[in-house]
């Protein structure tokens, strides 16, 4: 019998990583993720096609440009605020606060900067404007159910966050 590759239709479990263009690790997921490859799993583009024909136990690098993965930087969606008009647990580096438009869009934005009285948020992914590279484990491949197919996700497992 010969063994499973990676094909539309299918349950593919994957760990990863994303590295920056330095090479340091800016997110890891170590406990396997499940998506249906070819569906509409949010699964970028760039990494379902790279694990076509793969199979259990590779190991998949991918290149991702800024314009193939978290988007170029966009200096408008970075401000600052005098930091005595921001709440005491946003003022640190890293924070995470979730802002909504008048539209009731939100996104999240981070925490970049604090300095001089000043608090900069910003709502680009981390990575926007640059390079990354994502190292894929393949963990198991298996059929999908009509329920996964129609939904692009696996009924067992969070699905990756690599959009």
């Amino acid at each position: 019998m010969s063994q499973q590759v990676v094909q539309s239709g299918l349950v593919v479990y994957i760990t990863y990583s994303i590295l920056d263009q330095a090479g340091n690790v800016v997110e890891q997921h170590d406990l396997p993720v499940g998506y249906v490859q070819g569906g509409n799993s949010g699964l970028l583009p760039s990494i379902e096609s790279a694990l076509v024909g793969k199979s259990v136990g590779d190991r998949v690098e991918v290149m991702l440009a800024p314009q193939d993965a978290f988007g170029e930087h966009d200096p408008s969606l970075s401000f600052a605020d005098d930091i005595d008009n921001v709440p005491p647990q946003f003022r640190r580096v890293g924070a995470q606060v979730e802002m909504a438009n008048e539209a009731g869009e939100t996104r999240t934005f981070y925490v970049t900067r604090i300095e001089d009285g000043k608090l900069t948020v910003d709502g680009n992914h981390p990575l926007a404007g640059q390079n990354a590279t994502c190292v894929v484990n393949i963990m198991d491949i298996r059929e999908a159910t009509a329920d996964e197919l129609a939904s692009g996700m696996a009924a067992d497992s969070a699905p990756p966050q690599l959009h």
